[in-house]
């Protein structure tokens, strides 16, 4: 069963001698069990898998923690996840497209332009808070997530721009254009809103990619939480923000 799946995702058409050697059984071994091509297909189609997409995914972001996109093998990711060439490519027809689902599955970004969408007319210290907690929420569980779609990001591959654009965007213009609405309102000082959101966002990322090196260190650990020093972080912001 395991060979069958396996040859007939990359060869719907392949014959049953092919799939009998990849099984390393005989022919006659083969038709005892299942009498005919069209047994064997049904007996694939209904046998439990756990979903390939999940599994690819995790995989991925197992592997990712240790390895560059560039630096990553396909076939050994298809390893890991327990899928065949044929099913990883259907799921993720490329790197880009791995990153694309990883981003889609895992990331902040969709929630945060939501927010900003949302609360457009209220002030930052209402939404600023709730980004926040968007980000150090994703940062607690994937931290190694976080830590390579920044670093891919910064490198500025094609592979990585091409899969980062489709959320990164959208989330940078909804938050430049929230910012850009509390400038005009008098609530944020006149300045780049980009600038403004770099200065916001900047302090929160790096606390955020630091800490687990610091606690690993015993290099004065911080005495809080996560939750608790981003929370401080997002008041020293709208301090330095405010007109």
């Amino acid at each position: 069963m395991s060979a069958a799946t396996e040859l007939l995702d990359q060869d719907p058409d392949a014959p049953i001698a092919r799939i009998a050697r990849a099984a390393g059984v005989s022919r006659a071994t083969f038709y005892r069990h299942f009498r005919s091509r069209a047994n064997l297909l049904a007996s694939v189609a209904h046998e439990p898998r756990p979903e390939a997409r999940e599994r690819i995914l995790a995989a991925a972001e197992e592997m990712l923690v240790r390895t560059s996109l560039d630096d990553l093998s396909m076939d050994a990711l298809a390893r890991a996840a327990g899928v065949s060439r044929g099913t990883l490519y259907r799921v993720v027809p490329g790197k880009a497209a791995l990153l694309r689902a990883l981003l889609e599955a895992y990331s902040p970004f969709e929630a945060i332009r939501r927010i900003v969408s949302e609360r457009c007319d209220d002030p930052p210290e209402v939404v600023l808070p709730l980004v926040a907690r968007e980000l150090v929420g994703v940062a607690e569980v994937r931290m190694g997530l976080v830590r390579t779609v920044f670093h891919e990001a910064t490198l500025g591959s094609d592979t990585a721009i091409e899969g980062v654009r489709p959320f990164l965007v959208p989330a940078i213009g909804a938050l430049t254009g929230y910012v850009a609405g509390q400038v005009a309102a008098g609530r944020i000082r006149p300045m780049p809103p980009l600038l403004a959101l770099q200065a916001f966002v900047g302090p929160i990322f790096f606390h955020l990619l630091t800490r687990p090196a610091i606690e690993e260190l015993g290099v004065a650990p911080p005495a809080v939480t996560s939750r608790e020093a981003v929370d401080a972080l997002v008041q020293v912001a709208l301090a330095a923000l405010r007109p």
